[in-house]
């Protein structure tokens, strides 16, 4: 039966069900493990490197962790390509509202925006979905700090923590049992690194398979920086002896 209703985006289902759509979020549960956290005093975001490689040249290559503005940021699960395009738009749209209003976008108008345009690429003939999922994460003064999901449908939630790609069953179980309010940033670091550990398929994750990014408070400004690779180690060497006391 699917096999008649699945060539157009177009085209619903006798279910009601757009094919299409659903294979392209699909896809995004073959990605890199990909986890955001909130925290009392900032925002994690942490992702699975798929391409590794002591040729690469780190600073020039970003595979799962995005700079949007000075106090956001987003990680990406599925296909990278098509995530470069929404990422520039994602840049324009926070750049256009500061030059409009002189002050940073809020989040959930920029994911808002966001959104609409992956919507449109439902609804009509001769467009695939975009077959990416992000995680964003930001500061505002109105709402100070956020995570939002979106999907390759257009739609998008706000979480407190939340797991893409891979395994991301088994992530979401662990943060529901170990997530708590109040978290400080610390501690929400070293429980994302716990839920890597356990998600990964690699025997001993460290800085050359994963991208590590927050947004915290800088002199009363939300500012975004990325985990330098001495701190993802000890992050993930911390977590592991913990994993393999819990297995004896």
């Amino acid at each position: 039966m699917a096999r008649r209703y699945d060539s157009r985006t177009t085209t619903f289902s006798p279910e009601g069900r757009l094919y299409q759509v659903e294979y392209a979020m699909e896809a995004i549960n073959l990605a890199g493990a990909t986890v955001g956290m909130l925290a009392a005093d900032g925002v994690v975001l942490a992702g699975e490197k798929k391409t590794t490689s002591k040729l690469l040249d780190q600073g020039k290559q970003h595979e799962k962790l995005f700079q949007i503005d000075d106090g956001m940021f987003c990680a990406v699960a599925g296909i990278t390509s098509d995530a470069n395009i929404l990422i520039n738009k994602l840049r324009v749209s926070a750049a256009q509202h500061v030059y409009t209003y002189g002050e940073s976008m809020p989040v959930e108008q920029l994911v808002t925006a966001i959104c609409d345009v992956k919507q449109g690429y439902t609804q009509f003939g001769g467009l695939r979905p975009f077959g990416v999922s992000f995680l964003v994460a930001g500061h505002d003064p109105a709402h100070g700090f956020q995570l939002y999901h979106t999907d390759p449908s257009g739609n998008f939630s706000g979480w407190k923590a939340y797991a893409i790609g891979i395994n991301n069953n088994t992530a979401q179980q662990i943060m529901r049992q170990d997530w708590k309010e109040g978290l400080k940033l610390q501690e929400a670091l070293e429980l994302t690194a716990k839920v890597l550990t356990k998600t990964m398929d690699a025997a001993n994750p460290n800085s050359e398979k994963l991208e590590f990014g927050v947004v915290e408070m800088v002199d009363g400004k939300a500012r975004f920086r990325m985990l330098r690779d001495e701190e993802v180690d000890k992050l993930m060497a911390d977590a592991a002896p913990k994993e393999e006391e819990q297995e004896s």
